[in-house]
């Protein structure tokens, strides 16, 4: 009894893979027959055929794929998906389809129709089919590209790269995915792969020079920036570029021909503009030119109010470019600023001879030791002026009075663009010390005549 069951099995499933070579043979003969057809009917005849068939049977798999194949031949996505689509649809009650082609073809048309979650399903679908696909891994790499999975991208043109060598396009596909997760170094040799093949692909040669800026190979980095400055599409991001590594370098005239040459290029995007603004405007203030940087500042105001700290720069650097000595006290380099002090002095005592007897130049100030004669009194007197705009302490008005014991001074004036704290204030109650802040400070520099 075991023993007829078993051969009934064994028929049964020899009948089935008969029937099914019986088909497989059938359909291989149909294709022939197709291509053949398509050589001697054309295409339009083909087509007429086809479909007077499929409008009696919506679901004739010969002439789906037959159609199907001329559209895939003339990429006609659109129909193309469609096509597929029906065919995998219905490959369960057909299993004469080939259901890896038509996901395969599924994704490829939905990845060109821009519809990127239909594709990679589609060729998730195949991969799991035909994982040594080509095809299936490249596209499928492409479409996780677009949506933003750049680790799982990496996989597939990784898997493809083994079935393709020599494929190019894997080369720079791979290249970008290291470059969009930050993987700059590793990056590097696929991008120089593809730029050996293709060297005016301008998307790699920009991804390329952030690679190697990000790498420490700056002076590479900077030629290809600047090599891509009037790119229409690279142009203005690799001005930028450029001009922060030249501010950097200080070389500040090269930074601005970077960022006038950005804002000549047609649709430059609204916020990069923003950007190269900016810097503009800090670099012309770099470099002296307080006028010409606020300009570029208040064209920022004028399209995006609270920019960075552009409206705190504008406040400040309006008044310095009102006030050439505030400026100068300000930005000017060591000799131009202790000029200025010492006039300081004299036009604090205007009614009085001022001898100075020693200057003293540090990172943090000047200071200035004179004798102050006039008709009424003598002193011997200190002054140290401060340059930046920040609170000033008690401990520094210490440091300060020992410094006028040691000097031997009968006091000693400290003069700040800032302030001083209340301590500092505090301090100098009952002492030889006199302290000036910004508003008392621009006052006397407003009275100053550099040229006197």
């Amino acid at each position: 009894m075991i023993f007829s069951v078993l051969i009934a099995v064994i028929v049964a499933a020899v009948l089935v893979v008969i029937i099914m070579f019986a088909r497989s043979a059938g359909k291989n003969r149909e294709v022939k027959n197709v291509a053949q057809k398509v050589q001697k009917k054309g295409r339009a005849a083909i087509l007429k055929e086809a479909e007077k068939k499929l409008a009696k049977d919506p679901h004739n798999v010969t002439s789906l794929e037959m159609v199907g194949d001329i559209y895939y031949g003339e990429k006609n996505w659109e129909k193309v998906w469609n096509i597929y689509k029906t065919l995998y649809d219905i490959s369960t009650v057909h299993p004469e389809i080939d259901s890896k082609k038509a996901t395969l073809r599924m994704g490829i048309a939905a990845f060109y129709l821009d519809k990127i979650d239909d594709a990679i399903s589609s060729l998730m679908l195949s991969m799991k089919k035909d994982p040594e696909n080509f095809d299936c891994n490249f596209y499928l790499g492409q479409a996780l590209y677009k949506a933003g999975t750049y680790d799982k991208a990496i996989y597939c043109f990784k898997k493809a790269k083994v079935l393709m060598p020599e494929n190019n396009e894997v080369n720079g596909f791979l290249g970008q995915c290291l470059y969009k997760i930050q993987k700059y170094r590793d990056a590097l040799p696929f991008l120089k792969r593809v730029l050996e093949d293709k060297p005016d692909n301008k998307e790699i040669l920009f991804s390329m020079a952030i690679s190697m800026a990000e790498c420490g190979l700056g002076d590479k980095a900077l030629k290809l920036f600047m090599h891509l400055r009037l790119d229409p599409e690279f142009g203005p991001q690799s001005c930028l570029e450029a001009g922060k590594m030249h501010e950097r370098n200080k070389d500040y005239a090269s930074a601005i021909k970077d960022y006038e040459i950005a804002l000549k290029l047609p649709n430059i995007p609204p916020q990069l503009s923003l950007q190269i603004k900016y810097r503009m405007g800090a670099v012309c203030i770099a470099q002296n030119d307080i006028s010409q940087g606020l300009t570029y500042l208040k064209q920022i105001q004028a399209v995006k109010s609270g920019y960075k700290d552009v409206d705190a720069m504008v406040l400040r650097y309006s008044e310095l470019n009102q006030n050439k000595n505030l400026q100068t006290y300000l930005m000017s380099g060591t000799s131009d600023f202790v000029a200025l002090c010492r006039k300081f002095i004299s036009t604090y005592y205007k009614d009085a001879f001022v001898k100075v007897e020693d200057v003293q130049v540090s990172s943090e100030s000047v200071e200035i030791v004179c004798n102050i004669e006039n008709s009424k009194w003598e002193a011997k007197q200190i002054f140290r002026f401060y340059r930046n705009q920040n609170a000033i302490g008690d401990i520094y008005i210490r440091e300060f009075h020992g410094k006028i014991r040691d000097t031997k001074c009968d006091a000693g004036i400290c003069v700040t663009l800032g302030s001083f704290s209340d301590s500092a204030h505090k301090y100098t109650e009952g002492r030889p010390i006199d302290l000036i802040e910004k508003e008392e400070l621009v006052k006397i520099l407003k009275k100053i005549n550099m040229f006197n």
